[in-house]
């Protein structure tokens, strides 16, 4: 398992977004050039796209060889296909229809008029989830080369919430989420197990708003309590912010330079 959380701050949160981007643009080069292929799970919230944003803007974005691009999602609001507060709705605004992926490769979560109820939805995205799974996986869910997750002001990632069943998921991968402080109340979530199989995981706060969230979950905080801090993946955990996100860390971890 990973060592501490390595931590990047940037000045704003548009640096931020494009540095990202950019970071991103070349790990799935590289796990391609390496293995043929890469495996992404996406996040929503204003962090996750402006990144994507940022990546449709970038020139360096013809570097990827999008037909080999596995793209998941962390978790999604249980909401009509199309209905625009879905992550995915979103993602395809940002990037998604700009860029040629393989549809066969893009697996967005059930929506609420499909024919699954969310706890049914939860489930067939976990079946999903096992059959992408290689041997050299070892578990349930694929071993994502980078996993993003957006830091909600009350450290909520995914749809994993302080204190709700769902952070306390120890064997499923995904789960459907019932009473989300968050409207909408019904989700479908990655669990905490299913975000520590990824290589990298990727942690986005921006704004002031962010600050708190961010000290309490890299100050030793529980994952019970602060969901954030549980997230972390198999070889590095990346704490990605802006200067106003980072205000609040203790100063042992802020780090010396701002990017």
């Amino acid at each position: 398992m990973t060592g501490a959380p390595q931590l990047v701050v940037h000045r704003d949160k548009e640096l931020m977004a494009r540095a990202a981007a950019a970071r991103l643009i070349t790990k799935i080069v590289d796990a391609q050039s390496a293995r043929g292929y890469a495996s992404v799970v996406l996040t929503g919230g204003r962090n996750g796209n402006g990144l994507l944003a940022a990546l449709a803007a970038s020139p360096a974005r013809d570097a990827v060889d999008w037909s080999r691009l596995d793209l998941w999602w962390g978790d999604e609001r249980f909401l009509p296909d199309g209905d625009p507060e879905r992550n995915y709705t979103q993602a395809r605004a940002a990037l998604l229809d700009a860029v040629p992926l393989n549809p066969a490769r893009v697996h967005p979560m059930p929506a609420s008029d499909g024919p699954y109820e969310v706890d049914a939805a939860a489930e067939v995205y976990a079946a999903e989830l096992a059959a992408a799974a290689r041997p050299e996986d070892h578990g349930q869910v694929p071993a994502f080369d980078v996993l993003m997750l957006g830091v909600g002001p009350d450290t909520h990632v995914a749809s994993l919430f302080p204190e709700h069943p769902a952070v306390r998921e120890t064997e499923r991968s995904v789960v459907g989420v019932h009473g989300a402080p968050k409207p909408p109340p019904t989700r479908v979530s990655l669990t905490l197990p299913a975000i520590r199989a990824a290589r990298e995981v990727w942690l986005l706060a921006a704004g002031e708003d962010k600050a708190g969230a961010a000290a309490i979950a890299l100050s030793g905080a529980g994952e019970v309590q602060a969901p954030a801090a549980g997230a972390r993946g198999r070889s590095r955990t990346l704490w990605l912010l802006d200067a106003a996100a980072a205000s609040q860390l203790p100063p042992e971890l802020y780090p010396p330079a701002v990017a």
